[in-house]
């Protein structure tokens, strides 16, 4: 890596460690899996909220966590602790209950996290099919995922604990309707969420979860580890509806590029932990990006937006 400047934690190179996909695909693809169990009961649980933001995890000061869910005797959360490498779940009664994170199958994982529940009288029944992957195996059903090493576990959310921050500093330069900085679980990725205050056309033939999350106008950022035709982390941006020209428009840092396939702006991670300043090479991609959407997009910035 360049030298790189470290008054700022967020530039620090242990804030950013190397994650070759490669290397942590069998983790990665487990940890999803896990997730999904997890993320389901939250969203059995947990009251509507618009564009699903009830679904989501957030970055927490040992991993991820689904944040207060609600049931029959008041609110527990769950926890992925990437510290000590188990999975919690924590009562408001003082109740806590624990599963080590270690290599074991989805079928398995999803048993032993459901009687956990059970064991806390939390009574709960999911829909066990998979979303958002190719070819999805019911997780009670799931022995092929197994994986589970600790040390690429630690170093992804190391990097959350980076790019959330860094999101939420970009997040705080817009006074109008904004996401959280969320994890979602069924596309395994942090993003934050920008909207222009317009609904969006209706989208025909769509799903309801399509069709919910995208019923107004937005720009979206956000970090996702990599798969499928990127082979590696990388941060991207889209907007929807996506404005005339949008991928023509030049971006900064140079290494950004726009995926035609993809109908969205990528950035690499390992070209942001190169760059003189990773926290700079990232707000100037979510910036660049964003004006790139609003602009053609003819978005109110000036009421939209407050000074840096």
């Amino acid at each position: 890596m360049a030298a790189i400047e470290i008054s700022d934690p967020t530039n620090r190179p242990e804030a950013w460690p190397a994650l070759p996909l490669s290397e942590w695909a069998d983790t990665c693809a487990t940890l999803h899996m896990w997730s999904q169990v997890v993320g389901k009961v939250r969203l059995a649980l947990s009251p509507r909220v618009n564009h699903w933001w009830e679904v989501p995890f957030y970055v927490s000061g040992r991993g991820l966590t689904t944040s207060p869910i609600p049931y029959e005797k008041g609110i527990f959360e769950v926890q992925f602790d990437f510290i000590d490498h188990r999975l919690d779940v924590i009562t408001d009664r003082g109740e806590i209950r624990s599963l080590p994170l270690a290599p074991r199958t989805v079928a398995d994982f999803y048993a032993d996290f459901m009687e956990m529940l059970h064991s806390l009288g939390i009574n709960v029944r999911i829909w066990r099919m998979p979303v958002e992957i190719p070819n999805p195996v019911p997780f009670h059903l799931d022995r092929a995922h197994a994986s589970y090493d600790s040390e690429y576990a630690h170093r992804f959310w190391r990097i959350l604990v980076t790019v959330d921050s860094i999101f939420k500093e970009f997040r705080s330069r817009f006074q109008g309707k904004a996401s959280p900085v969320h994890f979602f679980w069924g596309s395994f990725d942090l993003a934050v969420t920008r909207f222009s205050g317009r609904r969006a056309p209706e989208r025909v033939g769509v799903d309801t979860i399509t069709r919910e999350a995208y019923s107004h106008e937005v720009i979206s950022v956000g970090f996702w580890p990599g798969g499928g035709d990127m082979k590696d982390a990388a941060f991207y941006t889209y907007a929807a509806p996506e404005p005339a020209g949008f991928g023509d428009r030049a971006v900064r840092p140079a290494k950004a590029f726009y995926s035609k396939q993809m109908s969205e702006f990528f950035l690499l991670y390992d070209d942001v932990r190169a760059a003189a300043s990773p926290r700079n090479a990232l707000l100037e991609f979510c910036q660049s990006t964003y004006e790139a959407g609003a602009d053609l997009g003819r978005w109110d910035r000036a009421n939209l937006e407050r000074s840096a």
